[in-house]
């Protein structure tokens, strides 16, 4: 291998290293979620934020109050744990955020329309709290 070649795999490799040293498996919040499907793909409903929420960290999302959210799962906490549910923001003035999923508090949106009804439950992985 001449020494380019090298160079190039080195700054790679390092690379990969960094990456993986910023991600990192976080506590399971619930062993079970709630889904619209089997995927959790599907929308179940969207919610308005009623307050602000700063999330702890990469596992959670920011919320602005009034801000609209796609829910994609709800969480089915252990006993004595908070209940938390799985979206994505919405609006315009929240473009930087758009297509992020994580979870937040239920507690601090209201559920305003209902899209599926009918859902599923399902067992959480270590991926659905993996911090990157």
């Amino acid at each position: 291998m001449d020494k380019s070649h090298s160079l190039i795999f080195l700054l790679i490799s390092a690379g990969f290293v960094c990456h993986m040293t910023h991600a990192a498996l976080t506590e399971k919040l619930a062993d079970f979620k709630t889904c619209a499907d089997k995927d959790c793909s599907y929308v179940i409903s969207v919610a308005k934020a009623l307050e602000d929420y700063v999330a702890s960290d990469c596992r959670y999302i920011n919320l602005r109050r009034g801000q609209m959210i796609y829910v994609f799962s709800k969480l089915k906490p252990v006993e004595g744990a908070g209940v938390f549910w799985s979206g994505s923001v919405y609006g315009e003035r929240y473009v930087d955020q758009m297509g992020v999923i994580g979870y937040f508090p239920s507690n601090y949106v209201n559920e305003t329309h209902v899209y599926q009804k009918k859902t599923v439950e399902i067992p959480t992985t270590d991926m659905d709290f993996f911090c990157a």
